[in-house]
C-alpha cells in the first residue's frame, strides 16, 4: 500500500489550499470546454477541481482521493462555489469508472508519491475516451532553490527525499513523467514544465510557517522519527530554518513541476 509521505495535518492543507486552476494547472486550461466530462484524481480539499468544474460545466466532475478526510472540506468549497461536483474515496489503480467513460483525467502531485506511477498512469488512461486527455504534474523536488543559502533548509531537501524513498515514493518525479508515461505505453505526449515561486513577503511568510509546521507536525515529520533519520530536535532546526527564510527580506524560493498532457 502506498504511503502519503505528507499526510492530511493542517499545514498540509494550508497549502493545499492555496492551489488553483490557474497556478496549478494551467497547462491544461486552454484544452478544456463546457460539456467535457473529467475525474480529478487525488483531489486533496477539492480547490482545483471546482475550478476545473466551472470551466467544463455542464460536464460530470468527480474528484477522488486516496483518504476521506479532506473530502467534506472539498465538498463545501463547491457548495460555496455553486458548481456541480461529486467527490468519493477512490483507489487510482482501480479508478470506478468504465473504460473510455471521462474526457479528461486530471492528477496533480500524485504519481511522485505512489510506489507504481507507471500502473497509475495505464489504469487513468484506461478510463479516458479516445481522444481525450490525461493531464499529469509533479514537482522535482531536487530542483528546487532558494535564498538564502541555510544548513537547515539543505537538511530539510535531503530528509525529505529520505523519507519520500523510504516509503517507495519518487521526490523528483517532474523529470521521470515522461519516462512513465513510455513505460505505459502512451506516446502522443506534449511534455512541458511549470514554476511555484515564493518571493512577496507574505507568499514567504504563507509557505515558510507551512514547512515549518510540516516539520513537526505532520505524517512526515512522523515518518522522519519512525525510520530513524531525524530526531524531534533536527525537526525543530528544520522548522526554525524555514521560519528564518520567511522572515528574510531576501528570501526567494523556486519549485520546478513536469507536465505531460497525454492524447490518448
Amino acid at each position: 500500500m502506498d504511503t502519503y509521505t505528507h499526510g492530511h495535518a493542517e499545514p498540509v492543507l494550508q497549502s493545499h489550499r492555496w492551489r488553483t486552476a490557474e497556478n496549478s494547472a494551467g497547462y491544461l486550461l486552454p484544452h478544456l470546454r463546457p460539456g467535457l466530462d473529467l475525474l480529478d484524481v487525488g483531489c486533496g480539499p477539492g480547490t482545483i477541481t471546482v475550478d476545473l468544474a466551472a470551466r467544463v460545466a455542464p460536464g460530470r466532475v468527480l474528484g477522488i482521493d486516496v483518504s476521506a478526510e479532506p473530502l467534506a472540506e472539498a465538498r463545501a468549497a463547491a457548495a460555496g462555489a455553486g458548481v456541480a461536483v461529486s467527490f468519493a474515496v477512490g483507489d487510482v489503480y482501480a479508478l470506478d469508472a468504465a473504460d473510455g467513460s471521462v474526457d479528461v483525467v486530471h492528477a496533480h502531485q500524485v504519481l511522485q508519491h505512489l510506489t507504481d506511477p507507471v500502473a497509475a498512469l495505464r489504469e487513468m488512461a484506461r478510463v479516458c475516451r479516445p481522444g481525450g486527455l490525461v493531464a499529469v504534474r509533479d514537482v522535482d523536488y531536487a530542483a528546487t532553490t532558494w535564498f538564502p543559502a541555510d544548513p537547515g533548509l539543505e537538511r530539510w531537501l535531503d530528509l525529505y527525499s529520505r523519507v519520500a524513498r523510504a516509503n517507495g515514493a519518487e521526490p523528483d518525479a517532474g523529470r521521470r513523467l515522461l519516462s512513465w508515461a513510455h513505460a505505459a505505453g502512451l506516446r502522443d505526449i506534449t511534455a512541458s514544465a511549470g514554476t511555484y515561486c515564493y518571493a512577496s513577503p507574505e507568499e514567504r511568510r504563507w509557505w515558510g510557517r507551512s514547512w515549518a509546521g510540516r516539520a513537526t507536525s505532520s505524517a512526515f515529520a512522523d515518518q522522519a522519527v519512525a525510520y530513524g533519520l531525524a530526531t524531534p530536535a533536527e525537526l525543530a532546526e528544520i522548522a526554525a530554518a524555514w521560519l528564518r527564510w520567511a522572515e528574510s527580506d531576501d528570501g526567494w524560493l523556486g519549485m520546478l513541476h513536469g507536465e505531460l498532457l497525454i492524447r490518448v
